[in-house]
């Protein structure tokens, strides 16, 4: 039956998007899938987009799609911000591939350490992905050891995928893999092998995996058996550290030794950090001994450090990212009331929600294994019809443009997508898998 139900999806798709299709075939002739990022690869084809303005978004097709995807938590900030925009402008017309330090680099960084406690110093990347390369190699050369502990279900960019049925080309980084919020394994594993481990990467909450909130007893436990064996703790917080002024460490009251940044907070231009403390990062200092270099072409390019500098003074307030915060944790539970007598569910914490084919208890990647994720793009075409743009996966990101009447307009057209659904292919309350 779910088979028919996407037959009927992808056709009503392909008749409203013939540009994007057109497109696509072009693509294929020069890039493999015709992309440039798996994520995209939407079925029967991905969408092609023309522009965007706050939260709207406009495909090549001419339609307009109110967004709640924000570029996979990019666009915390709305798309072309007024404050990043005029700060790029600047950087056009004074110069911006210069092969020297530049002020914009030091404002950043005293902006970062000022804000997240557990950064004495900041070192910059070009992207996330970046960021949790060098974190790992920093503690792993400092540390003398060689083996990664990750869980099962992380991803920490495009090399640093940890889920079991992964086909993502990995570094071959030497990893342990523990299932997430299961501080039992974690502490079984460091007694076998606690003096190879150079450090733990953890996200506060599993991301990619389907937005699942890592425990605080969790979270803290880590913490404390890291402290134990000598091992380096690194906070992924690409994603999470939306969730406060002083990112996601701070609600939960950890202190990592390292913290990776990314996504947002240059509003769209590439962008990574790594920040911790100052006896870890000194390695990169090349007056240390010893010392690590570490280059990178575009690790301080003046536009991600403009916008970046634009983003934080105008946008990333402490007020802005409460309110943020409190209106994710409002749609999440409203969704998830919503979702609940279709055999759907929503997990997240604050602006980050992720939609799930199974009303069963999600604490880690496992328990979405036996979960129909057909039904997810189902529900994903639904509400793309609709006028709502969400990841194909169920990703729902929240942005600051949005306003009560647009999350309004979200909750009614969740509701309408879900009633679209014949009752037939929609999942069970027992997270059964539907044919």
């Amino acid at each position: 039956m779910i088979t028919e139900a996407l037959n009927h999806v992808h056709r009503r798709y392909a008749d409203k998007h013939p540009n994007s299709a057109r497109q696509h075939r072009l693509s294929r002739t020069v890039l493999p899938a015709g992309i440039s990022r798996s994520v995209l690869n939407i079925e029967p084809f991905p969408l092609a987009v023309a522009s965007a303005s706050g939260s709207l978004l406009t495909d090549i097709d001419g339609n307009d799609y109110l967004d709640y995807l924000g570029d996979y938590s990019v666009g915390l900030a709305g798309h072309n911000p007024e404050a990043v925009s005029t700060a790029v402008t600047g950087v056009l017309e004074s110069g911006w591939a210069l092969g020297a330090v530049t002020v914009e680099e030091y404002v950043v960084a005293r902006m970062l350490c000022d804000r997240i406690e557990s950064m004495d110093l900041v070192r910059f990347t070009a992207s996330g992905t970046e960021a949790n390369l060098l974190a790992v190699s920093l503690a792993l050369r400092s540390s003398g050891r060689r083996s990664v502990l990750v869980f099962d279900g992380g991803y920490h960019g495009g090399f640093l995928d940890y889920s079991h049925d992964s086909s993502s080309l990995n570094v071959p980084f030497d990893v342990i893999v523990c299932d997430y919020n299961n501080l039992d394994a974690v502490t079984a594993t460091f007694e076998t092998a606690g003096e190879q481990i150079g450090c733990v990467l953890v996200e506060p909450m599993l991301g990619a995996a389907g937005r699942i909130p890592g425990s605080p007893i969790f979270l803290q436990g880590l913490r404390e058996i890291c402290d134990r064996y000598g091992t380096v703790l690194v906070f992924d917080e690409v994603q999470t550290s939306r969730m406060a002024y002083g990112a996601a460490q701070s609600l939960l009251g950890v202190r990592p030794d390292l913290t990776t940044l990314g996504k947002y907070l240059a509003a769209g231009f590439g962008f990574g950090a790594v920040g911790g403390t100052a006896s870890l990062m000194r390695r990169l200092d090349h007056a240390a001994q010893p010392h690590y270099a570490h280059s990178g072409t575009f690790n301080n390019n003046r536009f991600s450090m403009a916008a970046a500098i634009a983003t934080l003074n105008t946008t990333l307030t402490r007020d802005n990212l409460d309110l943020l915060f409190v209106r994710g944790e409002n749609l999440r539970v409203h969704a998830d009331t919503l979702l609940r007598p279709h055999g759907f569910q929503a997990t997240g914490w604050g602006s980050l929600i992720s939609i799930h084919p199974t009303t069963t208890p999600i604490t880690h990647a496992a328990d979405l294994a036996g979960a129909d994720q057909r039904l997810t793009q189902l529900l994903f075409h639904e509400m793309l019809h609709r006028g709502i743009y969400i990841g194909k996966t169920g990703f729902v990101t929240l942005c600051l443009p949005q306003t009560a009447d647009a999350d309004g307009l979200f909750l009614t057209t969740l509701k309408d997508a879900l009633a679209a659904i014949p009752t037939c292919v929609k999942p069970s309350t027992t997270g059964a898998r539907t044919r």
